[in-house]
Protein backbone atom coordinates (compact mmCIF):
# COMPACT_ATOMS: atom_id res chain seq x y z
CA UNK A 1 0.00 0.00 0.00
CA UNK A 2 1.20 3.48 -0.84
CA UNK A 3 2.46 5.55 2.06
CA UNK A 4 -0.02 8.43 2.13
CA UNK A 5 2.12 10.18 4.75
CA UNK A 6 5.06 10.52 2.38
CA UNK A 7 5.90 14.05 1.17
CA UNK A 8 3.72 15.60 -1.55
CA UNK A 9 3.61 18.99 -3.26
CA UNK A 10 1.54 21.75 -1.67
CA UNK A 11 -0.79 23.00 -4.41
CA UNK A 12 -2.83 25.50 -2.39
CA UNK A 13 -2.79 28.87 -4.24
CA UNK A 14 -1.98 30.66 -0.96
CA UNK A 15 1.06 28.49 -0.20
CA UNK A 16 4.51 30.06 -0.19
CA UNK A 17 6.68 28.50 -2.92
CA UNK A 18 10.07 26.99 -2.24
CA UNK A 19 11.36 29.67 -4.60
CA UNK A 20 14.10 29.82 -7.21
CA UNK A 21 17.39 30.87 -5.63
CA UNK A 22 20.57 32.34 -7.04
CA UNK A 23 22.93 29.74 -5.65
CA UNK A 24 25.82 29.46 -8.11
CA UNK A 25 27.45 31.39 -10.99
CA UNK A 26 27.21 28.33 -13.27
CA UNK A 27 23.62 28.49 -14.50
CA UNK A 28 23.41 24.78 -15.25
CA UNK A 29 24.53 23.90 -11.74
CA UNK A 30 22.29 26.59 -10.28
CA UNK A 31 19.26 24.98 -11.90
CA UNK A 32 20.19 21.57 -10.52
CA UNK A 33 20.67 22.99 -7.00
CA UNK A 34 17.17 24.42 -7.26
CA UNK A 35 15.81 21.19 -8.72
CA UNK A 36 16.80 19.14 -5.70
CA UNK A 37 15.90 21.92 -3.27
CA UNK A 38 12.39 21.82 -4.77
CA UNK A 39 12.00 18.12 -4.02
CA UNK A 40 13.52 18.15 -0.54
CA UNK A 41 11.88 21.38 0.60
CA UNK A 42 12.94 24.76 2.03
CA UNK A 43 14.39 23.17 5.16
CA UNK A 44 17.31 22.06 2.98
CA UNK A 45 18.15 25.58 1.78
CA UNK A 46 20.95 26.28 4.26
CA UNK A 47 22.53 22.88 3.63
CA UNK A 48 22.36 23.25 -0.14
CA UNK A 49 23.58 26.85 -0.05
CA UNK A 50 26.60 25.75 1.99
CA UNK A 51 27.22 22.93 -0.47
CA UNK A 52 27.10 25.38 -3.39
CA UNK A 53 29.86 27.44 -1.81
CA UNK A 54 32.14 24.36 -1.86
CA UNK A 55 31.49 23.42 -5.47
CA UNK A 56 33.55 24.83 -8.33
CA UNK A 57 33.51 21.86 -10.72
CA UNK A 58 31.44 18.83 -11.57
CA UNK A 59 33.97 16.68 -9.73
CA UNK A 60 33.37 18.84 -6.64
CA UNK A 61 29.62 18.45 -7.17
CA UNK A 62 29.82 14.66 -7.06
CA UNK A 63 32.07 14.57 -4.00
CA UNK A 64 30.03 17.08 -1.99
CA UNK A 65 26.66 15.48 -2.70
CA UNK A 66 27.93 12.00 -1.90
CA UNK A 67 29.10 13.39 1.44
CA UNK A 68 25.73 15.05 2.05
CA UNK A 69 23.91 11.81 1.20
CA UNK A 70 26.04 9.80 3.60
CA UNK A 71 25.53 12.34 6.39
CA UNK A 72 21.76 12.50 5.85
CA UNK A 73 21.52 8.69 5.89
CA UNK A 74 23.46 8.54 9.14
CA UNK A 75 21.01 11.04 10.64
CA UNK A 76 17.96 9.10 9.42
CA UNK A 77 16.87 11.82 6.97
CA UNK A 78 15.63 9.49 4.26
CA UNK A 79 14.27 11.94 1.69
CA UNK A 80 17.28 14.31 1.65
CA UNK A 81 19.67 11.35 1.56
CA UNK A 82 17.86 9.90 -1.45
CA UNK A 83 17.86 13.14 -3.43
CA UNK A 84 21.48 13.91 -2.53
CA UNK A 85 22.48 10.52 -3.93
CA UNK A 86 20.47 11.30 -7.05
CA UNK A 87 22.13 14.71 -7.32
CA UNK A 88 25.59 13.13 -7.06
CA UNK A 89 24.71 10.47 -9.64
CA UNK A 90 23.29 13.07 -12.01
CA UNK A 91 26.68 14.43 -13.10
CA UNK A 92 28.62 11.16 -12.91
CA UNK A 93 30.03 9.84 -16.20
CA UNK A 94 28.42 6.62 -17.40
CA UNK A 95 31.57 4.63 -16.59
CA UNK A 96 31.98 6.02 -13.05
CA UNK A 97 31.92 2.99 -10.70
CA UNK A 98 30.06 5.09 -8.11
CA UNK A 99 27.14 5.72 -10.45
CA UNK A 100 25.20 2.44 -10.23
CA UNK A 101 25.43 2.19 -6.40
CA UNK A 102 24.29 5.82 -6.01
CA UNK A 103 21.34 5.23 -8.32
CA UNK A 104 20.41 2.04 -6.48
CA UNK A 105 20.48 3.80 -3.11
CA UNK A 106 18.26 6.56 -4.49
CA UNK A 107 15.77 4.23 -6.15
CA UNK A 108 15.52 1.85 -3.18
CA UNK A 109 15.10 4.69 -0.67
CA UNK A 110 12.32 6.37 -2.66
CA UNK A 111 10.47 3.11 -3.27
CA UNK A 112 10.60 2.16 0.40
CA UNK A 113 9.62 5.64 1.60
CA UNK A 114 6.60 5.89 -0.71
CA UNK A 115 5.83 2.16 -0.67
CA UNK A 116 5.71 2.25 -4.46
CA UNK A 117 7.29 -0.57 -6.44
CA UNK A 118 7.55 -1.03 -10.21
CA UNK A 119 5.43 -3.27 -12.38
CA UNK A 120 7.07 -4.24 -15.65
CA UNK A 121 4.98 -3.71 -18.79
CA UNK A 122 5.89 -5.78 -21.82
CA UNK A 123 7.53 -3.75 -24.56
CA UNK A 124 8.71 -5.81 -27.50
CA UNK A 125 11.23 -8.29 -26.12
CA UNK A 126 11.89 -6.06 -23.12
CA UNK A 127 9.92 -4.16 -20.47
CA UNK A 128 9.00 -0.71 -19.18
CA UNK A 129 8.89 -0.07 -15.40
CA UNK A 130 5.59 1.51 -14.32
CA UNK A 131 4.14 2.80 -11.06
CA UNK A 132 0.48 3.14 -10.15
CA UNK A 133 -1.16 5.18 -7.39
CA UNK A 134 -4.93 4.92 -6.90
CA UNK A 135 -6.94 7.51 -5.01
CA UNK A 136 -8.67 6.74 -1.75
CA UNK A 137 -12.20 6.92 -3.08
CA UNK A 138 -13.86 7.88 -6.36
CA UNK A 139 -11.61 8.39 -9.35
CA UNK A 140 -11.95 11.49 -11.53
CA UNK A 141 -10.02 9.84 -14.33
CA UNK A 142 -6.61 8.47 -15.26
CA UNK A 143 -3.39 10.48 -15.56
CA UNK A 144 -0.42 8.87 -17.30
CA UNK A 145 2.93 10.55 -16.65
CA UNK A 146 6.27 10.31 -18.42
CA UNK A 147 9.52 12.15 -17.78
CA UNK A 148 12.16 13.52 -20.08
CA UNK A 149 15.82 13.34 -21.01
CA UNK A 150 17.41 12.81 -17.59
CA UNK A 151 14.63 11.97 -15.15
CA UNK A 152 13.78 8.87 -13.15
CA UNK A 153 10.14 8.25 -12.26
CA UNK A 154 11.21 7.77 -8.65
CA UNK A 155 12.27 11.42 -8.61
CA UNK A 156 8.70 12.59 -9.19
CA UNK A 157 6.97 10.36 -6.63
CA UNK A 158 5.78 13.50 -4.75
CA UNK A 159 3.91 14.57 -7.92
CA UNK A 160 2.27 11.15 -8.33
CA UNK A 161 1.02 11.20 -4.76
CA UNK A 162 -0.24 14.77 -5.19
CA UNK A 163 -2.28 13.72 -8.23
CA UNK A 164 -3.75 10.73 -6.40
CA UNK A 165 -4.68 12.92 -3.42
CA UNK A 166 -6.58 15.12 -5.90
CA UNK A 167 -8.69 12.12 -6.86
CA UNK A 168 -6.91 10.73 -9.92
CA UNK A 169 -5.59 7.31 -10.71
CA UNK A 170 -1.98 8.07 -11.64
CA UNK A 171 0.25 5.77 -13.69
CA UNK A 172 3.83 6.79 -14.43
CA UNK A 173 6.37 4.97 -16.57
CA UNK A 174 9.99 5.01 -17.61
CA UNK A 175 10.01 4.92 -21.39
CA UNK A 176 12.95 3.96 -23.61
CA UNK A 177 15.96 6.10 -22.72
CA UNK A 178 14.64 6.86 -19.23
CA UNK A 179 15.29 5.52 -15.74
CA UNK A 180 14.90 1.78 -15.35
CA UNK A 181 13.96 1.27 -19.00
CA UNK A 182 17.46 2.50 -19.92
CA UNK A 183 19.56 1.45 -16.94
CA UNK A 184 17.95 -1.93 -16.18
CA UNK A 185 16.49 -2.96 -19.54
CA UNK A 186 18.94 -1.31 -21.93
CA UNK A 187 16.31 0.51 -24.01
CA UNK A 188 17.58 3.64 -25.81
CA UNK A 189 15.39 6.66 -26.47
CA UNK A 190 12.90 6.47 -29.34
CA UNK A 191 11.13 9.27 -31.19
CA UNK A 192 8.07 7.05 -31.71
CA UNK A 193 6.69 7.75 -28.23
CA UNK A 194 3.27 6.46 -29.17
CA UNK A 195 4.70 2.93 -28.91
CA UNK A 196 5.61 2.94 -25.19
CA UNK A 197 2.44 4.88 -24.41
CA UNK A 198 0.35 2.27 -26.25
CA UNK A 199 2.12 -0.52 -24.35
CA UNK A 200 1.23 1.11 -21.02
CA UNK A 201 -2.40 1.77 -22.04
CA UNK A 202 -2.77 -1.80 -23.30
CA UNK A 203 -1.35 -3.31 -20.12
CA UNK A 204 -3.70 -1.36 -17.86
CA UNK A 205 -6.71 -1.58 -20.20
CA UNK A 206 -7.08 2.20 -20.50
CA UNK A 207 -9.19 4.00 -23.09
CA UNK A 208 -9.52 7.64 -21.98
CA UNK A 209 -6.46 9.21 -20.36
CA UNK A 210 -4.67 12.48 -19.70
CA UNK A 211 -1.02 12.22 -20.70
CA UNK A 212 1.45 14.53 -18.92
CA UNK A 213 4.98 14.78 -20.30
CA UNK A 214 7.68 16.46 -18.21
CA UNK A 215 10.65 18.34 -19.74
CA UNK A 216 11.53 16.53 -23.01
CA UNK A 217 8.40 14.53 -22.23
CA UNK A 218 6.46 17.67 -23.13
CA UNK A 219 7.38 17.05 -26.76
CA UNK A 220 7.20 13.26 -26.52
CA UNK A 221 3.65 13.48 -25.12
CA UNK A 222 2.52 15.66 -28.03
CA UNK A 223 4.03 13.11 -30.42
CA UNK A 224 2.20 10.26 -28.66
CA UNK A 225 -1.12 12.16 -28.71
CA UNK A 226 -0.75 12.63 -32.47
CA UNK A 227 -0.93 8.87 -33.03
CA UNK A 228 -2.70 7.46 -29.98
CA UNK A 229 -6.45 8.31 -29.89
CA UNK A 230 -6.82 7.05 -26.33
CA UNK A 231 -4.94 10.16 -25.19
CA UNK A 232 -7.88 12.58 -24.90
CA UNK A 233 -6.02 15.30 -22.97
CA UNK A 234 -2.31 16.09 -23.11
CA UNK A 235 -0.17 18.37 -20.95
CA UNK A 236 3.30 19.56 -21.98
CA UNK A 237 5.20 20.40 -18.78
CA UNK A 238 7.05 22.22 -20.29
CA UNK A 239 6.41 22.67 -23.95
CA UNK A 240 9.35 21.38 -25.98
CA UNK A 241 8.67 21.09 -29.70
CA UNK A 242 12.27 20.89 -31.00
CA UNK A 243 14.91 19.11 -28.92
CA UNK A 244 17.74 19.83 -31.33
CA UNK A 245 17.14 23.56 -30.97
CA UNK A 246 17.40 23.22 -27.19
CA UNK A 247 20.60 21.19 -27.42
CA UNK A 248 22.11 23.58 -29.92
CA UNK A 249 21.39 26.47 -27.59
CA UNK A 250 23.40 24.72 -24.87
CA UNK A 251 26.31 23.34 -26.89
CA UNK A 252 26.51 25.77 -29.84
CA UNK A 253 24.82 29.06 -28.86
CA UNK A 254 23.63 30.88 -31.98
CA UNK A 255 24.86 28.11 -34.28
CA UNK A 256 21.85 25.79 -34.41
CA UNK A 257 21.04 26.65 -38.09
CA UNK A 258 24.64 25.77 -39.03
CA UNK A 259 24.33 22.53 -37.04
CA UNK A 260 21.19 21.60 -38.98
CA UNK A 261 22.98 22.25 -42.26
CA UNK A 262 25.95 20.12 -41.20
CA UNK A 263 23.66 17.28 -40.16
CA UNK A 264 21.72 17.48 -43.42
CA UNK A 265 25.03 17.35 -45.31
CA UNK A 266 26.05 14.33 -43.21
CA UNK A 267 29.23 16.14 -42.18
CA UNK A 268 30.09 13.70 -39.39
CA UNK A 269 33.72 14.77 -38.95
CA UNK A 270 32.83 18.46 -38.78
CA UNK A 271 30.03 17.93 -36.25
CA UNK A 272 32.20 15.69 -34.07
CA UNK A 273 35.11 18.14 -34.14
CA UNK A 274 32.85 21.07 -33.25
CA UNK A 275 31.27 19.05 -30.45
CA UNK A 276 34.70 18.21 -29.02
CA UNK A 277 35.65 21.88 -29.02
CA UNK A 278 32.36 22.84 -27.34
CA UNK A 279 32.84 20.12 -24.72
CA UNK A 280 36.36 21.34 -23.98
CA UNK A 281 35.08 24.89 -23.49
CA UNK A 282 31.86 24.16 -21.52
CA UNK A 283 31.68 21.37 -18.91
CA UNK A 284 27.86 21.29 -19.17
CA UNK A 285 28.20 20.62 -22.91
CA UNK A 286 30.66 17.80 -22.21
CA UNK A 287 28.25 16.24 -19.71
CA UNK A 288 25.28 16.70 -22.05
CA UNK A 289 27.04 15.02 -24.97
CA UNK A 290 28.14 12.02 -22.90
CA UNK A 291 24.73 11.63 -21.32
CA UNK A 292 22.99 12.15 -24.66
CA UNK A 293 24.95 9.37 -26.32
CA UNK A 294 24.14 7.11 -23.38
CA UNK A 295 20.41 7.91 -23.49
CA UNK A 296 20.12 7.50 -27.27
CA UNK A 297 22.50 4.57 -27.56
CA UNK A 298 24.62 6.41 -30.14
CA UNK A 299 28.40 6.17 -30.66
CA UNK A 300 29.31 9.81 -31.31
CA UNK A 301 28.06 13.40 -31.20
CA UNK A 302 27.00 13.37 -34.84
CA UNK A 303 24.70 10.36 -34.41
CA UNK A 304 23.37 11.77 -31.16
CA UNK A 305 22.45 15.09 -32.78
CA UNK A 306 20.75 13.22 -35.64
CA UNK A 307 18.72 11.28 -33.07
CA UNK A 308 17.89 14.55 -31.30
CA UNK A 309 16.73 16.03 -34.62
CA UNK A 310 14.04 13.36 -34.79
CA UNK A 311 12.60 14.64 -31.49
CA UNK A 312 10.56 17.39 -33.07
CA UNK A 313 6.79 17.69 -33.23
CA UNK A 314 6.83 19.95 -36.29
CA UNK A 315 5.45 17.33 -38.68
CA UNK A 316 2.96 15.70 -36.29
CA UNK A 317 1.37 18.47 -34.19
CA UNK A 318 -1.44 18.97 -36.72
CA UNK A 319 -2.56 15.36 -36.09
CA UNK A 320 -3.36 16.01 -32.41
CA UNK A 321 -7.11 16.12 -31.74
CA UNK A 322 -6.96 16.08 -27.93
CA UNK A 323 -7.42 18.96 -25.51
CA UNK A 324 -3.94 20.43 -24.98
CA UNK A 325 -2.36 22.38 -22.12
CA UNK A 326 1.02 23.96 -22.91
CA UNK A 327 3.14 25.22 -20.02
CA UNK A 328 6.34 27.27 -20.21
CA UNK A 329 8.69 29.32 -18.07
CA UNK A 330 9.45 32.90 -19.08
CA UNK A 331 13.14 32.42 -18.21
CA UNK A 332 13.65 28.78 -19.15
CA UNK A 333 17.35 28.51 -20.01
CA UNK A 334 16.83 25.15 -21.74
CA UNK A 335 13.74 25.79 -23.85
CA UNK A 336 13.28 29.08 -25.79
CA UNK A 337 9.97 30.78 -24.97
CA UNK A 338 9.04 30.98 -28.66
CA UNK A 339 8.53 27.21 -28.66
CA UNK A 340 5.34 27.80 -26.66
CA UNK A 341 3.83 30.01 -29.35
CA UNK A 342 5.13 27.86 -32.19
CA UNK A 343 3.66 24.68 -30.71
CA UNK A 344 0.30 26.36 -30.06
CA UNK A 345 0.16 27.57 -33.68
CA UNK A 346 1.03 24.10 -34.99
CA UNK A 347 -1.81 22.33 -33.14
CA UNK A 348 -4.32 23.17 -35.87
CA UNK A 349 -6.72 20.29 -35.16
CA UNK A 350 -6.58 20.14 -31.36
CA UNK A 351 -9.95 20.08 -29.64
CA UNK A 352 -8.77 22.99 -27.47
CA UNK A 353 -5.47 24.70 -26.67
CA UNK A 354 -4.63 26.40 -23.39
CA UNK A 355 -1.28 28.08 -22.76
CA UNK A 356 0.28 29.27 -19.53
CA UNK A 357 3.54 31.21 -19.21
CA UNK A 358 4.95 31.26 -15.67
CA UNK A 359 6.95 34.30 -14.53
CA UNK A 360 9.65 35.32 -12.08
CA UNK A 361 7.01 37.02 -9.93
CA UNK A 362 5.60 33.51 -9.32
CA UNK A 363 9.05 31.98 -8.70
CA UNK A 364 8.14 29.58 -11.52
CA UNK A 365 9.96 31.12 -14.45
CA UNK A 366 12.47 28.36 -15.04
CA UNK A 367 12.35 24.93 -16.65
CA UNK A 368 9.42 22.80 -15.44
CA UNK A 369 8.54 25.55 -12.96
CA UNK A 370 11.29 24.53 -10.56
CA UNK A 371 10.85 26.89 -7.63
CA UNK A 372 7.06 26.71 -7.60
CA UNK A 373 5.91 23.33 -8.87
CA UNK A 374 2.86 23.68 -6.63
CA UNK A 375 1.51 26.51 -8.79
CA UNK A 376 2.16 24.43 -11.89
CA UNK A 377 0.28 21.43 -10.50
CA UNK A 378 -2.58 23.67 -9.38
CA UNK A 379 -2.81 24.97 -12.96
CA UNK A 380 -2.90 21.44 -14.37
CA UNK A 381 -5.53 20.19 -11.93
CA UNK A 382 -7.71 23.25 -12.51
CA UNK A 383 -7.46 22.71 -16.27
CA UNK A 384 -8.33 19.04 -15.84
CA UNK A 385 -11.38 19.96 -13.78
CA UNK A 386 -12.61 21.95 -16.78
CA UNK A 387 -11.76 19.34 -19.42
CA UNK A 388 -12.09 15.85 -17.97
CA UNK A 389 -15.07 13.91 -19.28
CA UNK A 390 -14.95 11.50 -16.34
CA UNK A 391 -15.60 14.30 -13.85
CA UNK A 392 -19.32 14.11 -14.55
CA UNK A 393 -19.44 10.49 -13.48
CA UNK A 394 -16.67 9.66 -11.00
CA UNK A 395 -15.95 5.95 -10.95
CA UNK A 396 -15.29 3.78 -7.90
CA UNK A 397 -11.87 2.19 -7.51
CA UNK A 398 -12.02 -1.57 -7.13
Amino acid sequence: MVNWNAPTIDIAPTSAPVGYRRLHPDRGMEFQFNRFLQWIGPDALAEIRAAAERINSYSDWITVFLELAQQARAEGRVLPAAYYDRAAEFFMPVDDPRRAPARRRFVDAMRDLYQLYPVDVSYGASALPTYEVRPEGLSHGVIVVCGGFDEYTEEIFPLLLTGARAGYRVIAFDGPGQGGALEDHGLPLTAAWEDPVAAVLDHYGLDDVTLIGISLGGGLAIRAAAFEPRVRRVVALDVLDDFLECLGGQAFPGATPALRIALAARARSLVNLTARLAAARKPIAAWGLRQGMHVTGTPDAYTFFRAAGALSTRTVSARVTADVLLLAGADDHYVPAHQLHRQAAALTHAHSITTRLFTAAEQAQNHCQIGNIGSCLHTILTWLHDHRAADLNPTPIH
